[in-house]
This record gives C-alpha cells, structure tokens and sequence, in this order.
C-alpha cells in the first residue's frame, strides 16, 4: 500500500529540472539501492491494479456447478435417503460423493497449475529498464521503479511510469495508447509555459513522457515522478482488470468438440435409461422408485464419466508445462497459440547479426590513412562506454569499437572529456548511420559519423590522408568500395568512419542537414564469429522440412560467406539485396522467392515483404526482429520471434516468442519441443477419447442386451483413476526419435487427422469388446452357463478389466504409430500412475470392506489372472495394429 502521499502534486511539466529532482529527492546520479527499497515498501510496486482472483473454494464451487454433476449429487442424496427408509446401506450414496468431491478437488488443482504455470511464464518475460542506481547504470524489472529514479530511454523502449524528461538527445515518443494521437511527439527537457491557459493538456506535455508510451527514436533520460495506479495509465485503468489469455485454436477445437460428444453422450444415456423401463416393463419385473432410480443413476454416472470435460484442463496443463520446459531452454513463449504454430513451421527468417553469429565482435582490420584518428571517431560516435575494469558495455558492435579505441590508447572517458557531445542524430536502420558533435578542447565543432560503408560514402565528398582533407575523386572511392567488398569477403562486418567540422553548433540537428559533405576516415573490420552451435541447428532445420532464410543488413559479400559457411545457400546467387529486391514486382517476387535463401542490406519494410511472400505460398513463417522498425514484420509473421537481449520493448512486446540468448538453436530447439507438445496432446486426445468411448459403449451393449456390467459408483471410480493421471503422465513423455526427421504438420489439419478418428473408433471398439468378454468369462466361471443375465462375478471382473486395460493403453499411446518395445526410455510418470491404478483397483476389490461398499463379489486368483490377461491383451492387440498401419503407409 502507498503512503506518505504528497497533498499537493506538483505540475513537473510546469517547473525546472533542478525542481523536480529537488522534489523528488533525487539527482542526476540516480537513488541508493537502499533508498530505492525504502520507496518500494513506501509507494508500491510499479504495476496497474490486476483483476480479483477467483478464490479455491469459489474454484471447488465452480467444478460442483456442473449441471451433470449436481444431477448426480441430487440423485445420490435421494439413493441416500432412499436406503435409510428402507433400512438399507447407503454405502454407495456416500462413495459417490466422495468421488464427486475428489473429482472436484482435482480440477481444482489442475486449474490452479495451469494458472502457476502461466503466472511463472509472465515472471520470465517480465519487462526490465535501463536506471541510474548508486551513480551506476543497472537494468532492473520494471515493476520495481520507484518515485525518483533516473530512467535511461532509447528506441524500442517502452515507458515504464510517468517522468520527467532531464535528457533528449532528438528523442520521439509515441503517445497513441493515451491521447490517440499516433504522431510521435518531439520530446524537449526545457519547462512549458501556460500561455494564459490553465493547464497543459496531456498530448501537449513535451518534456513528460507517461507509462504506456513508446520511445520511437532518439535516446534521452527522465526522472520517475508516479508509478503504479498513480501514473496517466493506471488513473484510466483503475476499473479495468487483466485481460483473460486467449484461447490457443486447438482450446477452441477441443471445447467445440467436448460439447458434441455431451450432447451424443447425453442422447446415449437417454437411450439406455429408456430402454431399460420399457425392458422392466415388457419383461414384467415392475418398475419401483428403486428400479427407476438406479437406471437414471447409471445414466447420469455415464454421461459425468464419458464427457470429457477434463480435457480442455489436460491440454491447458499439458501445454503450460510444456512451455515452461521452453523458457528453461531460453525460448520465452509469451502465447500460448506459438506452441502450436511451432510444430506448423514451414520458413525461419532469422537476423544474422547475434542470432546466426555470437555478437562477440573484435576489431580486427582497418583500412585508412590514420587509424588512431578512425578509432577516436569510432569510438566516439557510439553510446558503449568503459567500466571499471576498462571493458566495454553497450551494444556489442558499439562495445567492440570503444575496446579497439582502449588498445590503441583511446579511453572513451579521457575522450569524452576531450571531446564533449553536444548534439546527435541518433542511429534508425532506415539510414543505417548515426552522428554525434563535439566540442574540442580549443573550441572548435566537429561531428563523427558512422555507419554501412556503402550509405556513409555516398555522402562523402573528401577523404582523410596525410592529416588533412582532401577531394574525394572517382578513383580513391571505387579503391575504398574495393577494400569494403575485400572485408565483407572476409566475413567481417565493416563500419566506415567520417567527420565533418563546423564553425558553430548546427540549429538543425536533423539527419538530411548533418551527413552531408562528409570527410572519410577509414573502415573498421570486425569478426563476429558464427555460433558452434547453428550449423547443427540449419541442418536438422532441413531434415526436418524446415527452411532457413537469412536476413541482414549487411553487405552482401559478409551475408554470402556466413550463410555459405552455416549452409544456408550453396552459392552467390541465392543472395539478394534489398536494392535489387525493389526493382522486382510483386508477381515476379513471388515467382521467384524460392530462388532466394540470403537477403543483405534490407529495410525493415523489405521484411514484411517477405513474410508476406512466404506467407502468400502457404507457408508458415517465424520471423526474428531486434530493432524498433522490426514490429511489423515480426506482427505479420505466424511466429514472431523477440530478442531477449538486443531486442527493444516494442519487438518483444509484440512477439510470440523471446529468446533470452538470441540463438538460432534455440529456435529449432523450439520447435522441436511445439512438436513434442502438440504430439503429446494428441496422444492424450486420443487415449481419453477412446476410454470414454469404451465406457459408454460397454454400458450401452450391455443394457440393450439387459444386463448391469458396472454400477454408477464403478464408472466414477474408473473415470477417476484412469482419465487424470495417465493423461497427465503422457504429456510429460519424451520427444519420439524421429521428431525432427518428419516434415511440418499442416496447419489446416484438424484434431482427428492423420486417422487419429479411427484409431479412436477402432481402439475404444476393441477395449468394448475385452470388458464385455470378460464379463461373460467371469458369469461362466461362476455359473458354468454362457448366457446374458446379471452376474456379480461378471460385474466384478468387468470392473477390473476395464479400469486396468484402460491404464495398459496409456503405455500404447506412448506412440501412435510406432512399437513401444523399441522405445530406450521410460516414462516414470506413466509408470506411477499404472502402480497407483494397480494398487487402487486391486484394493477395491480385495479389501472386504470397499468390496461389499462397492457391491463386488470375491473373485479367486483365477478369475483375476483372466482379469488382468484380457486388459493386458490390448498391448499386443495394438502392436500388430500399429504394425499393420507402418506397412500400408509405405
């Protein structure tokens, strides 16, 4: 809670910088991380107000609301109270209730999972800022700012709270979210005057910015002046609550289908209890309140058993777990429909820079007539700096830049002394360049620009030799265009350096009036080594169907040699550059888009083009984007894919996924775990279908053919054991060996595809047919008779062959095609709900006192034997099934 609340808010738009850090209690050295905790427990964590939590007993009275469920506790009680009249037990009144609450009790823990699960993965993404604390730059979560602090703002950056603008170095935010107007706003530090107004309306505050806001361009610094409910945002969202997660299309799918199958099953249960009245009527037994309540008890059991309304929950948890599986291998997913999406993944379009190579670069090549003077520039025009120790920090091309300047005895802090900025034209990947002025140590102005060789010399007009400037002629430039294709050719990534002097400070420190009439320095080669790990990952990319694309900003001769050296291309000609993809019409582009593997010097723009082109194919396509200019393309990819480490706010806010280590490997490792997850809930799909579908049609036969095989207390005891847990227990198995080695799986398929419906129909016909034997086997053994009529051994071995052939059919499911013997692992899970479901059965039956609770007959080692033969039967059953299936498919 917040306290010690200021009674009168300043106006920060309306008073000085010095004020308002004065105010705050702060300075430009940022807070003490004591203090910063003081506040924390003072104001509150930095997050709008959530929705009210549904309660676990409000959870447990939701899962008893089932209308079938409260049909069945009515018609429990009324068996109760029947039974006591009558002078009779009510033993199975009080067991039915007491798997009805069991039941109930696991839904509830099986939704709170999933919710812990989804709350764990909100933790992972959790947004962080750039802050000053103890006169040090440090990168905290968001939700942990705090009145006072110094918050650090560049492109891609979303506003954590409300501040006070004390930097803009050219600084544009974006303010749609609060004042709907989609212009970026300049930011200014300087104090707003009123103009005989009363106040500043809110889109016209230019030296705030507010939580909600986007930082589009520039770079700047502010102080926290409200967080939490007290900023712009949390004042129009105090009645909004979390908006709930959208359902994934398979949830969709599966939710669709689960009302079908009540609505079949509900037809069923009318049947059976009509057919059995007009049966007591016909065959002259009588129909007595008892008679009829049974049978309107065995069809509501029936109908609670056989709809599956456990398995939108199994799904949620199944893909839940499966997700935080993911984010322990650094793939974040931020939606749960990108699981799916993954195992669909026909294209990767991935950066170069850090996710195909380690972003570990180092200056190993210069070209220019003075090097210390290039790397002064270098290292100058770029926002890395120097800690303690003399390492660089920053972004890793900018850091790579400021150490080369160290090793040559340039330390950006002695330069910046020397050298103060006093303007800028930061860098946006439409320009591809960046500027900084300076003021020297004698006065004089001079601006430093870097950035793509090719975009830089267009703009030069001289070039640096002998210490002086001079004309830059015809021959010195295709010499210096010479030395970059050289470099590029090398795999190196290469900055080009140059200057311009001014008598004075420019007024228009706009990008079109700075890099012009520049003077050329030189270039600086850096390696960025490939990462180990992705020549692996592009080839179990292309046995998996999967195709790779590189895209780039850089040359195209640099691109060339990464992807010829990852195997991406065979060759040159599967290069393009973004200049030759704009002389190409949409219709050609689409003819010719699988010509093309590598893409160099692209626009942001040139992105969603080729998603777009993929897209118009049919194919799936994962996009990876960093820069504040990739949320476009990265919102039309079907997978958009963050960077956790050099990707801005705006990206990862609008990706499906993050990768916390910015790997390519990571990617193919994601999707290779969609593929297991989405493998998984097909196998539970199935396995819970086809035990339900043998629940009801051995209930079914066995009324038309006028006899009892289960009583409703078995069915809930059967569904109760053997839906939950092996369900479970299957979504935790393995990837199948040849996961990888398949190709995509269309995204139009729907959930019975690939003969997953008739597997179901086949497999729940052939468990059917085993119970009903044995039940017959069982009437034989006690009577010597084959014939149809009630029979308490029957009822007895039925039960046990249903509950245990349905737990023997988990470890079938371990596969759906392949045999499970030539499986080298385990699944301890499965393995345990087996040993459970052994355990529980076996006791019911057994003990004499669950025995005559659950009206079963003692039945003698034989008939257990014969019992336990048929439900492992279905083992052998489905290999030679699944064996017959693996042929026809060659």
């Amino acid at each position: 809670m917040k306290t010690d609340l200021k009674e009168v808010t300043m106006k920060e738009y309306l008073t000085n910088v010095e004020e308002v850090l004065q105010e705050q209690k702060s300075n430009e050295e940022g807070l003490s991380t004591q203090e910063a905790e003081k506040r924390l427990q003072q104001y509150g964590a930095n997050k709008l107000k959530e929705g009210k939590k549904v309660s676990v007993f409000q959870r447990f009275l939701g899962e008893l609301a089932n209308p079938m469920i409260i049909i069945l506790i009515v018609a429990a009680v009324i068996s109760g109270i029947t039974s006591v009249l009558e002078g009779e037990p009510f033993a199975e009144a009080i067991i039915i209730m007491i798997v009805v609450i069991i039941n109930a009790v696991l839904g509830v823990v099986q939704e709170s999972k999933a919710e812990k699960a989804i709350e764990a993965l909100q933790e992972i993404a959790a947004a962080t800022s750039n802050v000053i604390r103890d006169g040090k730059q440090a990168s905290i979560r968001s939700e942990e700012l705090v009145p006072g602090d110094i918050v650090m703002l560049e492109a891609g950056d979303a506003v954590p709270a409300d501040a006070r603008i004390i930097e803009s170095a050219s600084m544009k935010i974006e303010e749609a979210a609060l004042t709907g107007e989609s212009v970026p706003v300049n930011k200014i530090c300087k104090v707003l005057n009123l103009d005989g107004a009363k106040d500043v309306p809110l889109g016209d505050r230019k030296n705030m910015c507010y939580m909600g806001s986007t930082v589009v361009y520039g770079r700047g610094r502010a102080v926290v002046t409200a967080t939490g409910m007290d900023t712009e945002m949390g004042k129009i969202a105090d009645a909004l609550s979390n908006a709930k997660d959208d359902e994934t299309p398979l949830q969709i799918k599966l939710n669709q289908l689960s009302k079908v199958l009540s609505i079949l099953v509900l037809i069923i249960c009318v049947v059976i209890f009509a057919v059995s009245l007009i049966r007591a009527q016909v065959t002259g037994t009588g129909i007595n309140g008892e008679f009829a309540l049974d049978t309107f008890m065995i069809a509501v059991s029936l109908a609670v058993a056989a709809i599956p309304e456990g398995l939108a929950a199994v799904v949620t948890i199944v893909l839940s777990m499966g997700v935080t599986k993911m984010s322990a291998k650094n793939a974040v997913i931020r939606k749960l429909t990108a699981v799916e999406t993954l195992g669909c993944t026909q294209i990767i379009c991935s950066d170069k820079t850090g996710t195909l190579t380690q972003n570990k670069m180092t200056v190993v090549h210069h070209s220019g007539s003075d090097e210390k003077r290039l790397a002064m520039a270098m290292a100058l025009c770029s926002d890395a700096n120097l800690d303690d120790e003399n390492n660089a920090v920053g972004e890793p091309t900018e850091a790579a830049l400021v150490n080369d300047a160290y090793k040559l005895g340039l330390p950006k802090s002695e330069l910046m002394e020397e050298y103060p900025r006093v303007g800028e034209a930061p860098f946006d990947s439409m320009r591809k360049m960046m500027s900084t002025i300076h003021r020297t140590s004698d006065g004089e102005i001079i601006q430093f620009t870097k950035g793509a060789p090719d975009e830089v010399l267009k703009r030069c007009t001289k070039f640096w030799s002998d210490g002086q400037e001079k004309p830059l002629d015809d021959k010195t430039r295709e010499e210096i265009i010479s030395q970059n294709r050289e470099m590029a050719g090398q795999a190196l990534r290469v900055l080009c350096g140059a200057q311009r002097s001014w008598d004075s400070i420019p007024d228009n420190q706009e990008p079109g009036n700075l890099e012009e009439e520049l003077c050329y320095l030189g270039l600086s080669g850096m390696i960025d080594p490939v990462r180990p790990e992705v020549q692996d990952a592009v080839k179990e990319c292309r046995e998996a169907g999967i195709r790779p694309i590189m895209i780039t900003g850089d040359h195209k001769d640099t691109a060339v040699a990464i992807a010829e050296q990852l195997g991406i291309i065979e060759d040159a000609s599967q290069a393009i550059t973004g200049a030759q993809l704009d002389e190409i019409s949409d219709e050609d582009f689409f003819t010719e888009i699988e010509n093309y593997s590598v893409y160099a010097r692209v626009q942001p723009e040139h992105k969603v083009r080729i998603v777009k082109g993929w897209k118009k194919k049919g194919m799936i396509v994962a996009m990876t984007g960093d820069g504040v200019n990739d949320a476009p393309s990265i919102k039309s990819a079907d997978i958009g894919v963050g960077m956790g480490i050099t990707g801005t706010d705006v990206t990862k806010n609008v990706a499906d996924m993050v990768l916390a280590d910015d790997n390519f490997a990571t990617i193919v490792s994601a999707v290779e775990e969609g593929r297991r997850i989405y493998d998984n809930i097909r196998k539970a799909i199935q396995f819970l279908l086809a035990s339900n579908m043998a629940e009801v049609l051995a209930v079914f036969f066995a009324t038309l053919m006028g006899f009892q095989i289960l009583k409703p207390v078995h069915l809930l005891w059967i569904n109760l054991i053997t839906d939950a847990f092996p369900a479970l227990a299957l979504g935790m198995e393995r990837a199948e060996s040849d996961i990888m080695k398949r190709e995509p799986r269309n995204s139009r398929d729907g959930i019975f595809a690939g003969g997953m419906g008739f597997d179901i129909g086949f497999q729940g016909a052939i468990v059917t047919i085993l119970t009903l034997g044995s039940y017959f086997i069982g009437h034989y053994i006690e009577s010597g008779v084959w014939e149809i009529t009630d029979s308490a051994d029957g009822m007895t071995m039925a039960f046990l062959t249903l509950s245990m052939v349905e737990i023997f059919h988990s470890f079938n499911m371990r596969s759906r095609r392949g045999s499970i013997f030539t499986m080298n692992y385990h699944n301890k899970w499965l393995w345990g709900a087996m040993l459970l479901s052994f355990v529980l059965t076996t006791g019911v039956i057994e003990i004499p006192a669950l025995a005559k609770a659950f009206s079963f007959q003692p039945i003698d080692w034989n008939e257990y034997l014969i019992a336990m033969g048929l439900a492992i039967a279905i083992i052998p059953i489905m290999e030679i099934t699944k064996a017959i299936q693996r042929k026809l498919k060659k």
